[in-house]
């Protein structure tokens, strides 16, 4: 569900085909987000989960993976 949402999101941001991105894609190599693209992807995974992304974050997301497992471990439960 959370992998969902986050491919959604992705895919509002990117020109990806949502079929093709996978827990193992690269949000700069394979999917070719820019700095600006992934800072409003944040954005929206704010709004969409209702949480605040911390800024060290950003040094440790690279795939779609990172994110979810980013909201898995920092959702409430």
């Amino acid at each position: 569900m959370i992998f969902d949402k986050v491919v959604t999101l992705i895919e509002s941001q990117l020109p990806v085909d949502a079929g093709k991105v996978t827990m193992d894609s690269r949000l700069f190599e394979d999917l070719g987000a820019d700095s600006a693209n992934v800072m409003m992807l944040v954005m929206d995974l704010e709004q969409e989960f209702d949480i605040t992304v911390e800024d060290e974050m950003f040094a440790n997301i690279h795939t779609v993976g990172d994110i979810v497992r980013y909201l898995e471990e920092n959702l409430p439960k």
